[in-house]
Formats: structure tokens, sequence, C-alpha cells
């Protein structure tokens, strides 16, 4: 007889695309919590693989124990035994405390209250991008919430609209680049690499145009922060704007998409949709039970020991969040989407000093979008089969063909 744990490949977009990674999650966190996973990548050497954590304190702790697990050499499964080119440049991949002097600025100007400015201009994005299924129409869900990073993201960045169908497809390639729907031909390193050319490009034109013409925006903030005594290079405002547009785009876009799956057809989405006071635990449900930003990956600075086993200095270890937010030692009922749950400490935007810095930006969003849906619609069906993204970190859905019943009283 086969061995389970033997078959396990976490490192296969497939499992995640068409497989049941919770169940192989709750394989894991059951038997081999701290879980050697081999790697085989052409051109990599042979003995390549990372170790899996999968319960919620080692999860946490991998993410928030920056002593012993650093962020320099990747945070994504698809820089495993590359190195991160971003190093010490981008938030996410630098440690502290050069990380938290980076971060201060950026983060004030990212808290509740200056986000909070930009709820109207969201809320008319929102409806917008509804607007094709107001009526009771059919209409891909999952392809309309495509546009919502960059209504939430594009005008904190001063991006025109006209680019954000262009930068939507490139983040989309950099997040899920095994994803036929946005892989080139010549294969996901190939469309890594041009996505990321293509990005790090309009980035840096960005950039010249705000050191001539500095205005309000976030780029512009990014260029007169100064670090060490010293104003933040070009290519580091470049690798922050690039960081703060996938970011966006792993989380806005999923979340409700992965909620809606759950709730549609059911007497759930309208008893959320008639309780406003309840508006707010169920986005962090939501959050909890999308996890659609995977895994975080680190590399040990030291030998460090995890459930009797010695992981040595220099090892990749990858968390993945989508099994914490499931372990049953911390949520009760963990496979129930439960807008009611309280605590909900998950782990969606991270842990520790990496915690997402656009985590207020992505309740705002999200909080309105299940507003505007919830004043649409009365009631949501999915009237065709959901389309799972093929991604080992992007966890979400790219079509999800619906129709809604319309309020009277639209």
């Amino acid at each position: 007889m086969v061995d389970e744990l033997s078959t396990i490949d976490l490192a296969d977009p497939g499992l995640h695309a068409d497989g049941d990674p919770h169940a192989v999650w709750r394989i894991l966190r059951e038997r081999s919590p701290v879980h050697w996973q081999p790697v085989s990548r052409p051109g990599l050497p042979a003995d390549l693989g990372f170790w899996a954590v999968t319960r919620y304190p080692d999860v946490a702790r991998v993410l928030a124990e920056h002593e012993s697990f650093s962020s320099e050499q990747g945070t994504l499964l698809n820089l495993l035994g590359r190195g991160d080119p971003a190093s010490g440049q981008q938030l996410a991949a630098t440690d502290p405390p050069r990380h938290d002097r980076m971060r201060a600025p950026l983060y004030r100007a990212m808290n509740a209250r200056p986000v909070e400015a930009h709820a109207g201009r969201i809320r008319a994005g929102v409806t917008e991008l509804l607007a094709p299924g107001a009526g009771g129409e059919q209409f891909d869900l999952a392809a309309a919430l495509t546009g919502l990073p960059l209504v939430a993201i594009g005008p904190l960045l001063g991006l025109p609209a006209g680019d954000w169908p262009e930068l939507s497809r490139l983040a989309m390639m950099c997040t899920a680049e095994d994803d036929p729907d946005y892989q080139l031909p010549a294969g996901s390193a190939s469309t890594l690499d041009q996505a990321h050319r293509a990005l790090f490009g309009y980035f840096s034109e960005v950039v010249r145009q705000r050191t001539r013409s500095p205005g309000d925006d976030l780029v512009s903030l990014l260029l007169g922060i100064r670090t060490d005594g010293e104003r933040a290079r070009p290519g580091a405002v470049v690798s922050n704007c690039y960081s703060l547009l996938l970011g966006a785009s792993v989380t806005l876009p999923h979340v409700p998409a992965t909620a809606l799956v759950e709730l549609a057809g059911t007497d759930r989405y309208a008893d959320w949709a008639d309780r406003p006071d309840l508006l707010d635990p169920g986005v962090e449900e939501a959050l909890r039970w999308a996890s659609p930003a995977s895994h975080f990956m680190r590399v040990t600075r030291r030998p460090v020991s995890l459930h009797g086993r010695t992981i040595p200095a220099g090892a990749a270890v990858v968390a993945w969040l989508g099994a914490a937010n499931r372990d049953p030692a911390v949520f009760a009922d963990p496979d129930a989407f439960d807008i009611r749950r309280r605590p909900n400490r998950h782990l969606a935007f991270g842990s520790g000093r990496h915690y997402c810095i656009g985590s207020h930006l992505a309740r705002l969003t999200l909080r309105l979008l299940f507003a505007e849906l919830f004043r649409m619609f009365r009631s949501v069906a999915v009237v065709g089969e959901p389309v799972r993204v093929r991604s080992t970190f992007l966890a979400g859905i790219k079509r999800l063909p619906v129709a809604g019943q319309p309020r009277r009283e639209r």
C-alpha cells in the first residue's frame, strides 16, 4: 500500500486548481505538521525542496519570528532556489530592522483613516463592476471582479484608469504563471519573466514622471521616504509599487467570489444580507474561508526545532495560510462558513511585522463590495461550474457565472 504522505505534492498547481488542498492539509496537520516536500524543476538542484508547516501556531511563528525565518531570499514558491532580486528593497523581501524603517511612512498613509477617505470612489467603482448583472442578467462575477484591485489601489498610486485592464492581466501572470489563461506558450518561467519586465518597465516610467512632477499619491510618498538617512532608490520604489499591486490583485477579487460559491443558493446569503451589523465579522470570515494568498515562504537563519524536527539553517520553509485558517485547534467547526464567528484570528493577512500593509484598504473594499451585492440582489445563484485558478500561490476563482435576483426597489 502506498503511503499517503509520499503521494502529496504541494508544489503541483493542479492540486490547487483541480484537487482538494484542504483534504491534503488536513492529513498533514494530523500526521506530518512539519513535512519535507521535494520539488523537481528543470535547471535547479536535484535536492530542491521545502519544509511545509500547516498548523496555526507553526504558521504564525514562521511568519512572525523574523529572527529565525528570513524574508530576504524569496517569499513565494516560484522563487524557490532562485533568490529574490528585490531583497532589501521591497518591504515584503526585507527583514527588520530596516523593514520597519521603510514601512512606517507607508503604513501611516494606508491606515484606516486615510483609506476611508476613498470610500465613495471605491463604492462607485464597485457599482460599475456589478452593473452587467444589475437587472438579473447572467454574468461572470469572477471576471467582473478582476477590475476590483485597480478600483482600490489604482487611484492611490495615481495610475490612469485606461491602464488598469493591462495591469490586472500582468498581475495575474505574476501570481498564476501556471494557469493556461495567463501562461505564455514558452511556459511558466517565461511568463513570470515577461510579466515582471513589463510591470517593472511600467512602474519605472511612473517613477520617472513623479520624480519630475511629484503628486499626493503613494508613488510620490515612496520617493520621499528616507531609510538610514538616504532617499529610496528608484528601483526600490518600483519594486514596492509592484508589491502593492500584486497584494491587491491577490486578495480583492477572490475573497467575494469564493464566499459566493459557498453562500449562493442558500438561505445564508439572505441571512447575511439582512444583517448589516454582521457585515464586518462576515468579511473576516470570508477572508478566513478564502485565504487567497495560499502560502508565504521563509528561509531559516539558523537551525530551528519544530515538532521534534530540526530544520537546518538555509532551508526553505513554506507556511500554508489556508491550512492554518482551517486548524480545528483554533477554529471551532473550521469547515463551516460562519458570519457570526468570534473570535476570528485568521492569518489571511499574515502575522508579525510583515502583516499586510494594505489590510485596511482590503477590508474597506470588501465591505463596500458585499454591501453593494446585498443592496442590489435579494439572492444570487451560481448558474455554471466555477473554475479555479491554477496556481500554488493564488487560491481563487477565475470564472463564476451567476445570476442575481434584483431587489424590487431597483
